[in-house]
């Protein structure tokens, strides 16, 4: 008796109902900056999309059942983001232009350019 059969009833079943929380997710996304969680949209949305991109690969890429590859993708993102911290956290405690970066400079816009047209005139 062959014991490996597949009902494919019941597994056309469990597709439309990914399927239909597909939509609804997708829906979700459109409604939700409008609707709740507007202080938070990106976090939100973000979370929206790590849903629907482990439903697509559990049910549709068939990783449902593939414990190992799901651990060791795990664990390599876990490496990445971890080197990916300690390289940026060094970086920014050794940043060296501080004073010079449009970002963290503590000049407006206006000063800046009053500063540079100021020392155009002076030379």
């Amino acid at each position: 008796m062959d014991t490996n059969t597949v009902n494919y009833k019941e597994e056309r079943l469990s597709y439309y109902k990914v399927l239909i929380g597909l939509l609804l997710l997708t829906a979700v996304t459109f409604i939700q900056p409008h609707m709740f969680m507007t202080e938070s949209t990106f976090m939100a949305q973000m979370l929206i999309a790590v849903i629907k991109a482990w439903l697509i690969l559990m049910y549709y890429m068939h990783l449902k059942g593939e414990k190992l590859i799901i651990w060791m993708t795990g664990f390599s993102l876990f490496i990445v983001f971890t080197f990916f911290a300690i390289v940026i956290g060094v970086d920014v405690q050794k940043f060296q232009f501080q004073d010079e970066s449009h970002i963290t400079s503590s000049a407006t816009p206006m000063q800046t350019a009053d500063d540079n047209a100021a020392a155009k005139t002076t030379h």
